[in-house]
Order: C-alpha cells, then structure tokens, then sequence
C-alpha cells in the first residue's frame, strides 16, 4: 500500500493516545467526587477504549497483530502516545483541565480526518463525531462551572491545571516524520494545521471560562511520546493495564 508507513505511524499516535487516556479515565470510577461525574468519566473512558479498538482494527486490517495484542503486548518505548495522556491524574481538576484540552484536540482531528484520503479512516472520524462532541460539552461545562462561576478556590485550582498541562498539551502536536507525505496523500492535514484550528477555538475558551492564558511563545512543548520516549509514569500505568492479560494470554473470555 503506498503511504503505508505514514498512515501507520498516524494510526499508533491516535489509538495509543485513545488507549492511555481511557485508562486514565477510568481510574474514576467509583471515586469522581459527584455520582454523575463518576458515571460521565466512566462513560468517556469507555468512549476512548472504543476508539483505540476501532483504531488498532485498521493497524490489523494493514497486517499488524488483532487489538488485544497491539494494546497488552508491546513494550513502553513502542507506544506512541503523547504525554499528557501519561499523566497520574490525584487531582479532579487536573482531570478537567486534562480532558478538555485533550478533547478539542480530539473534535479537530478527527473533523479534519473526515476528509481523509484513507476511506476507512475518514468513516471512523465521521462516526466518532457525536462521541467526541458530548465529550467536549461536558468539558466546557466544568471549565465554566469552576472557573468563570466557581468560587476562588476552585479558580485557582483550575488554573494551576492549566499551568501546568499547557506544556503537554502543546506536546500533543508533535510533528511527525511523514507530515509532509500525510499532507500530500490526502491522508492527514499534518499537525501544524490541527495545532492551529485548536488553538483557535481552545483559547477563547479558556479566557471566556475566566482563565489566564500563559504566552505561549514562552512555552517549550513537552515532545518525546511520539517517538517512543515517555514520562516515568506510563511504565506503572502499563503494568497495571496489562496485569490480568500477562496472567493467562491465551484465556478466552
């Protein structure tokens, strides 16, 4: 298939980041600090398991090993998740912070990948569209809720979130060695763009919900999950995502 590589390199960044982030996700079930926050996280990171599953189906369908393999097998240094999916999340609003700027990143990839050039790629993007959305209410509903209309602790705590995730979510967008063979194929718009169109609609957002937007020109990227090279804490979250795999591989279910 021509364009191989780079539709594969693009598929491990999105369904890893999916993979991680469900995860995270998940890590508040039965502990989010209200009933309904408890279910909607829950409901989210079952949302972006679905996705890495479908993701790692269209890896399968290039050849590569069914999803449980893909996502219970593969050593740290082969995911190709950003590190903002990485990070522990003790705090709620860490969370929030996280799962809004993580999201609308998410709606504007996969609005540009609607277009996509690859046919099976593009008809996933268009059927996540309704997930992706809810996702993004629910985000810009806490982000207003505790910031423009919270009170002063929640602000601050807010902010602080925001202080220090703005790095790793600049990170998301790391460049890819196959940009420039994506944006020519049709395939993929590139990064640039998508960082763009994000910081575009993320932005006003934040300043509208009541938050200090540090400049981002002072800001260095947190770069390296792209390429393989993670935070300290992505090795724990993989052993304890794979425990019950790495007990009988072979079990059927």
């Amino acid at each position: 298939m021509e364009h191989r590589d780079a539709l594969e390199h693009l598929l491990f960044r999105m369904a890893d980041d999916a993979l991680i982030y469900g995860h995270r996700n998940s890590e508040w079930t039965g502990i989010a600090p209200l009933l309904e926050e408890d279910i909607a996280f829950s409901s989210i990171a079952q949302d972006k398991i679905g996705h890495a599953l479908a993701l790692y189906t269209l890896l399968g369908d290039l050849g590569h090993p069914d999803p449980d393999t893909l996502a219970f097998t593969r050593e740290e240094r082969q995911f190709r998740c950003c590190h903002l999916v990485e990070l522990p999340t003790q705090d709620y609003a860490i969370a929030l912070m996280r799962h809004a700027l993580f999201d609308y990143a998410e709606r504007h990839r996969y609005r540009l990948l609607e277009q996509s050039s690859y046919a099976p790629l593009a008809a996933l993007a268009q059927k996540v569209r309704g997930e992706i959305k809810y996702h993004t209410f629910h985000a810009s509903t806490w982000l207003r809720l505790l910031g423009r209309d919270g009170s002063d602790e929640s602000r601050a705590r807010m902010q602080a979130a925001l202080d220090l995730l703005l790095p790793y979510a600049l990170g998301i967008f790391e460049p890819s060695p196959f940009e420039d063979e994506l944006r020519s194929s049709g395939i993929f718009p590139g990064e640039e763009q998508l960082r763009e169109q994000w910081l575009t609609e993320i932005i006003p957002l934040l300043e509208d919900a009541g938050y200090r937007i540090p400049p981002l020109d002072s800001i260095e990227p947190c770069y390296g999950g792209r390429s393989g090279y993670h935070t300290e804490h992505l090795q724990p979250l993989l052993d304890e995502m794979t425990a019950v795999y790495r007990i009988d591989p072979n079990a059927e279910w």
